[in-house]
């Protein structure tokens, strides 16, 4: 079992919760987590590189100067590939819809919950009691961070209607917030710290998160 420490806004520990590793994979599988990454990362490119052939690149088609007598190399035009500011040679004329990847969705939720327990494994999820402000602001939420010890990127995970945290977390350099129904594997890695609420860390480990979701939606 993981003990994972319950602070309060001022920093003191006020309790702690008991997670089951078996809940979340058992043990951390970095090959899954790795393909679940890779997986996401391609998803989220667009594949709409392009660039310009010669005949897509302004400018005349006409010989810069005659073939001989100037002592110069022989030239065509201005748009051919060697010269700067002529086409490629290989242009990128269309978009490219093999970059997109998938997993079951049996895989990508368990990479979602080994993720979480990579974090929990290292101690570097940090959990309070509550993150209901009555007011949104900046400056109390920074504070809040600063009394567990994180110095570094921070993932904030919150339930979808705790807008106040939401909107106090929002300007927070080097900090990201993200709903606990949209938690990823990606999102996870790509931070240090975790922050989260005692209840929405219960709502994901149950899943009972994702029951809300599809309430909303359907």
């Amino acid at each position: 079992m993981i003990d994972l420490p319950i602070y309060s806004h001022d920093g003191k520990k006020v309790d702690s919760i008991q997670i089951d590793p078996a809940m979340l994979g058992g043990e951390v599988r970095c090959a899954l987590l790795k393909q679940a990454y890779v997986a996401v990362h391609l998803n989220q490119r667009q594949g709409s590189a392009r660039t310009k052939s010669r005949g897509a690149v302004h400018g005349s088609t006409r010989k810069l100067y005659k073939q001989k007598g100037t002592g110069n190399a022989r030239a065509g035009a201005s748009r051919t590939p060697i010269r700067k500011g002529g086409g490629v040679a290989f242009a990128k004329t269309r978009t490219r819809e093999d970059l997109r990847s998938s997993l079951p969705k049996k895989m990508r939720r368990l990479a979602n919950r080994n993720a979480l327990l990579a974090k929990l494994v290292d101690g570097e999820v940090k959990c309070f009691e509550h993150l209901n402000f009555a007011t949104p602001k900046t400056e109390t939420f920074a504070a809040l961070l600063g009394v567990v010890g994180i110095d570094r990127t921070c993932l904030i995970v919150l339930d979808a209607a705790n807008d106040g945290a939401r909107q106090s977390a929002g300007n927070l350099p080097y900090s990201s917030t993200i709903r606990v129904d949209q938690l990823n594997v990606f999102a996870v890695l790509n931070h240090r710290y975790m922050v989260i609420d005692r209840a929405t860390l219960t709502a994901f480990i149950d899943e009972t998160c994702f029951a809300k979701k599809q309430e909303v939606t359907s």
